[in-house]
């Protein structure tokens, strides 16, 4: 298949060549050779202009402001040229040239926003019969393929498991900088998961942990967590996964209510230790600009009191016990326990994660994680694919 390059440094399939194009009133309408038919405004097309005078051949931005351009702009000419792209002459006499990938791969008309959204790289619910994505650690490290496929695997689904990576406290940082740099938090680059008598959160202590997502109490969750284990010698401590998002669906099913007061009723969650007071207010359930369920955001032990009207108060009560119930329930489940050498990545705004409780007298256990942003996974797929 053809490609051509554009400004943006990715390459755009020549899915359908041009055939005609028609100036009318306010816009140009091109005609493909599959017979679909594209409408452009005059606005939008002098606004995307690809020129060197429009956009900074070095950094690849644009340097062109729609205002600075009359706001009845008019194309006087449109033709498709001997390379196939649309070339437009305009009423101040600037020349805008189209390469029909790229003219394709935008395009506004329905039957184009529809195909697109169709297909968007969809996320994959999953239950307690998840077919858990395994990938092995020097595999990841040295082809690039094999690293595509990872991401594409949290990407898509939130829940991965690493095998057989080394067992040296701080390595957990090799396998993270794949993808990108680590995001520091109050818990440092690397924090390690072990049980100590002065400890600042529960993952640091004995205790199980109910299902959650890891800081809530920011504006922006983590997006990645890693949990790497490098000793597991006591007795419990099994990890917990269930799919938030799945979860979120099958509440928007089964009880309307209960999700759209969990979409719409902010709740506080607060960490704070000696030197430090994180608080957030937001909804358990984010949405998208399209409806669909963008973000988790759960943890019991960080949550303050709940603040919303008289009248609001039974209904989020009345939804929260039912999340937290559906958590609990078999059918959603994925419990493993992690030997040494592996380790689980995961999305942090989707997957909840939880610990049994464990024994430490009964031997060692020692797990290092971190976190890196969603941006910084979405980024590395996108150059990756190039």
């Amino acid at each position: 298949m053809n490609t051509a390059a554009f400004a943006d440094y990715r390459r755009y399939p020549l899915i359908s060549a041009l055939t005609a194009a028609q100036v009318l009133p306010d816009r140009v309408q091109v005609h493909w050779a599959d017979a679909r038919l594209s409408p452009f405004h005059h606005q939008w097309l002098r606004d995307n202009c690809p020129c060197a005078e429009c956009v900074y051949s070095v950094t690849r931005e644009q340097v062109l402001e729609i205002v600075d351009v009359a706001e009845d702009i008019d194309c006087h000419e449109a033709r498709i040229d001997d390379h196939g792209c649309l070339s437009l002459t305009w009423s101040d006499g600037h020349r805008s040239r189209f390469d029909p990938g790229w003219l394709r791969a935008h395009a506004y008309d329905q039957q184009s926003r529809e195909e697109r959204r169709a297909n968007k790289a969809q996320s994959r619910l999953w239950d307690s019969n998840l077919q858990l994505p395994v990938f092995d650690y020097q595999a990841l490290m040295d082809d690039p393929t094999v690293l595509l496929a990872w991401l594409r695997a949290l990407r898509d689904t939130g829940l991965t498991q690493v095998r057989g990576a080394p067992t040296e406290p701080g390595s957990l940082a090799l396998i993270a900088r794949r993808i990108s740099f680590i995001r520091e938090s109050n818990f440092g680059v690397l924090f390690n998961v072990q049980s100590k008598a002065d400890a600042d959160s529960n993952a640091y202590t004995a205790f199980n942990l109910p299902l959650h997502s890891d800081l809530p109490t920011r504006e922006l969750q983590p997006g990645l967590q890693f949990l790497h284990c490098l000793v597991n010698d006591a007795v419990g401590g099994e990890s917990i996964f269930v799919d938030g998002f799945a979860i979120a669906d099958a509440l928007r099913r089964e009880n309307p209510e209960a999700f759209r007061a969990l979409c719409e009723i902010p709740v506080e969650f607060r960490n704070k230790d000696r030197h430090s007071d994180y608080r957030c207010l937001a909804p358990i359930i984010a949405l998208d600009a399209q409806g669909q369920v963008a973000e988790i955001r759960m943890a019991n032990f960080l949550r303050g009191p709940f603040d919303t009207s008289v009248e609001q108060m039974p209904v989020l009560y009345r939804a929260y016990r039912r999340f937290i119930a559906m958590t609990r329930e078999a059918r959603f489940q994925v419990i493993r326990r992690l030997d040494p050498g592996q380790l689980w990545c995961f999305d942090n705004r989707r997957t909840l994660h939880a610990r049994n409780a464990f024994d430490p007298a009964s031997g060692a256990r020692h797990f290092q994680g971190c976190y890196i942003d969603r941006d910084e996974l979405l980024s590395r797929i996108l150059v990756l694919e190039r």
